[in-house]
């Protein structure tokens, strides 16, 4: 993504719908360069278009939540894709870090196979020749797009892998948090099936709560987020037995 794409983002992201005519003048370009812009975009599934303008998505859908600081995420997902080995099979859960990491992971051709309960995930990556994804079954949630319930834990309990990827939606008292009490468990269902568990997240969602502590297992958990990360967060992980990995 170039940076006229990440300006426009970033405009959206404060003001939520803006026209074409007006994007163009903050950004310096013609008014047929910021469609073609917002079409791209668009296809990404990051805005939605509109007669004239252009709006974020819904910010409780999750590709209203993946244009978001989206640069930042982008980083972070590519950071934790390197984690991964080819011929590995990893699972990764819905939410907007872990949906551009599963996109990294089948940038190159790598023989690598991603399990998620995200349908979004599955969405996302259809059109990458090298994409190989198995999809857990469970209830359908529409605005996360992911699959929760107990048919999760059943349809995990078929694998066995390296590494869970999760995102989170807060972080208090030493716990990950999730806002959403389904998905958590969700999480715990295919945490219980990796030998470690890495959570995929921008640094200020550690000054954010959750209503729903993660429960990871037990597993060795690390963390990948980016530069910004406040000291005395990295400290008190660190003393929690977490890896911290930042740029």
């Amino acid at each position: 993504m170039g940076r006229r794409d990440n300006s426009i983002l970033e405009v959206l992201t404060r003001r939520h719908r803006v026209d074409v005519a007006s994007l163009a003048e903050t950004l310096g370009v013609s008014q047929v360069t910021i469609r073609k812009d917002l079409d791209s975009l668009a296809q990404r599934g990051l805005v939605t278009r509109e007669h004239g303008y252009a709006t974020l998505k819904n910010s409780n859908d999750i590709a209203g939540r993946l244009a978001y600081h989206y640069q930042e995420k982008l980083e972070i997902a590519q950071r934790a894709s390197t984690l991964v080995s080819d011929g590995e099979t990893v699972m990764v859960e819905s939410g907007s870090c872990c949906t551009l990491l599963a996109r990294a992971l089948f940038t190159e051709p790598r023989d690598i196979t991603v399990v998620t309960n995200s349908a979004f995930i599955a969405n996302y990556v259809r059109s990458m020749p090298d994409a190989q994804v198995v999809l857990l079954g469970g209830s359908f949630q529409r605005d996360a797009q992911a699959m929760v319930g107990p048919l999760v834990a059943t349809c995990a309990n078929s694998f066995l892998v390296n590494r869970l990827f999760v995102g989170t939606d807060g972080y208090t008292n030493g716990s990950f948090t999730n806002a959403d009490m389904l998905r958590a468990q969700a999480v715990h269902d295919m945490a219980v099936r990796a030998e470690e568990v890495v959570v995929v997240t921008e640094s200020e969602k550690f000054f954010q709560r959750g209503v729903v502590p993660m429960d990871f297992g037990g597993k060795p958990v690390s963390v990948v987020t980016d530069s910004k990360l406040d000291p005395q967060k990295r400290e008190e992980l660190q003393q929690n037995g977490v890896r911290v990995l930042t740029d």
